[in-house]
């Protein structure tokens, strides 16, 4: 048969290969990207009979060997009834309840009032830190109950305009109504012995203690360094009492009232000797 003169021929190309050339090419193509994507024994709708042969069950179509079956899976007809199943199989499945939120049974208590509490202010002796002491007493507290606090930033409460240099102390227990005390937005010290809790069952009271960490001071402002200073000689010591004499050329300064002057020495050389007895 001469391939070379057929109608849309190249010389060298073989030729144009006809529709059952292009169809079994194609299946081919198929088969070779099903093997690497699909595993043939997990499909639940392969089946081998006793002829050697492979049906699919799905669309109850027979095929010689297993490329042929993966190249049915590709195709349209397999690809649409496996969509027809999955809407019928979706429609026929009951409806599934939607599964059951634990529900929380939230206790709800009739408000009292406010609690009565005693704040004061300490101390440390030995580091100076500040502390707070806050007792509450629960008097009517719910059973099973204990108190909670928590601390607050300005910005989370709504009552005040927001403020950075105070922060809040809440303290809550049923069926009290919550208090909030105001404290200054400063670091908290929580290491061991600085910061506890105590509940006192039998007086129904709440203790909290806690204290601020202590604050750097201040660096001292920068200030323009001060003039220099002039070292001066000292001046040149007195001998034998008297002052020094001035240098050659320059008068002699005017001598002193005699209530002004110096005392003379009475011992060591130089000193003048007391005047005689008078007979």
């Amino acid at each position: 048969m001469d391939f070379q003169h057929r109608p849309g021929g190249k010389t060298g190309s073989g030729g144009v290969a006809s529709a059952s050339e292009s169809n079994r090419d194609r299946r081919e193509r198929l088969r070779q990207l099903a093997l690497e994507t699909i595993d043939i024994n997990k499909d639940p709708y392969f089946m081998k009979n006793h002829l050697g042969s492979y049906e699919c069950k799905l669309c109850l179509t027979l095929h010689n060997n297993e490329g042929s079956y993966l190249a049915h899976t590709q195709g349209k007809k397999h690809q649409t009834n496996l969509a027809r199943r999955a809407a019928k199989e979706a429609k026929e499945a009951p409806a599934q309840p939607a599964p059951e939120k634990v529900k929380v049974e939230v206790k709800k208590f009739v408000k009292i009032g406010r609690p009565g509490y005693k704040v004061t202010k300490q101390r440390d002796p030995e580091t100076g830190q500040q502390s707070l002491l806050f007792q509450i007493d629960y008097p009517e507290i719910a059973e099973s109950i204990m108190p909670r606090h928590r601390f607050m930033s300005a910005y989370e409460q709504r009552i005040e305009p927001p403020d950075r240099r105070w922060q809040y102390l809440l303290m809550a227990a049923e069926p009290y109504e919550t208090i909030a005390f105001k404290v200054p937005s400063r670091e908290i010290d929580k290491a061991e012995g600085k910061f506890w809790t105590h509940w006192n069952r039998e007086t129904k009271q709440f203790f909290l203690q806690f204290h601020f960490k202590m604050e750097k001071p201040p660096a001292p402002p920068n200030l323009p360094p001060g003039p220099p200073t002039v070292k001066r000689p000292p001046p040149p010591p007195l001998m034998n009492g008297l002052p020094p004499r001035p240098p050659p050329g320059v008068p002699p300064p005017a001598p002193l009232p005699p209530m002004m002057r110096p005392p003379l020495p009475t011992e060591g050389p130089g000193a003048i000797p007391p005047p005689p007895p008078s007979n």
